[in-house]
């Protein structure tokens, strides 16, 4: 189900694929762990996927994440990434442990904050890490709204880090990613945004333009194209 319903969000144009592992201790909501994404792996293995570990200790699951690891045949692209919540490492002072770990084990790194974490406390990891992601809901429910005033954080990562990679996650919908893609965000998350709209194609596409236009600043001419599910899917 899971392969299947992946498969269905990158034929409608998603360029990879954010997985949440959700522990019940962290966030109250228990999903899959680390066999799963291994599995699906075998059915995506040239997608990039982005392991988003709201889990209590992250570090425990590092080298069995790793099972997933992936290199995109023709680019050498590194197709998985380990995003770990700071809240979880920085009390017990081991962010720098964490960090390390994941990148001893081949993996990208990620680094994520949950709305009420100031921006500060990961600064100071910033230049380590391959992702920031700023959480626009508070992590672990599903159809929160999006929270605008994170935008904030964006700016202040995206003015010290032209090229870093940020991404936004929770409530991110067509009528909310141009705040997002404006602050300087350019990996966008979207669960109901995509998979509970009436075209799911066009969503994509929407938001992929969004990116475009206000994050890259391309001429509406140069836009991706829009695309519609009865063109991929009939």
């Amino acid at each position: 189900m899971l392969a299947t319903e992946a498969g269905r969000a990158l034929r409608a144009g998603a360029d990879y694929l954010h997985l949440d592992v959700m522990d019940g201790h962290f966030v109250p909501a228990i999903s899959f762990g680390p066999k799963v994404i291994a599995n699906l792996r075998k059915h995506h293995p040239k997608v990039f996927f982005d392991c988003h570990m709201m889990v209590e200790k992250p570090e425990e699951q590092v080298e069995a994440i790793a099972e997933a690891k992936a290199l995109h045949p023709e680019s050498g692209k590194n197709l998985l990434q380990f995003t770990f919540h700071i809240e979880t490492t920085e009390p017990r002072g081991i962010t720098q442990k964490v960090i390390d770990l994941v990148k001893q084990n081949g993996m990208l790194v990620g680094i994520a904050l949950s709305p009420a974490t100031p921006i500060e406390q990961v600064q100071p990891y910033l230049d380590q890490v391959d992702m920031a992601l700023v959480m626009t809901v508070v992590p672990g429910k599903g159809g929160q709204s999006f929270m605008v005033e994170m935008m904030e954080k964006v700016r202040f990562v995206r003015a010290k880090y032209p090229d870093k990679d940020i991404e936004v996650d929770g409530g991110v919908k067509v009528h909310t990613v141009d705040e997002a893609a404006k602050a300087g965000a350019n990996m966008i998350v979207s669960g109901t945004g995509v998979y509970k709209v009436d075209d799911m194609a066009l969503a994509i596409a929407t938001m992929r333009r969004s990116v475009e236009l206000h994050g890259n600043g391309l001429a509406e001419e140069k836009l991706s194209p829009l695309r519609y599910d009865k063109e991929i899917f009939t």
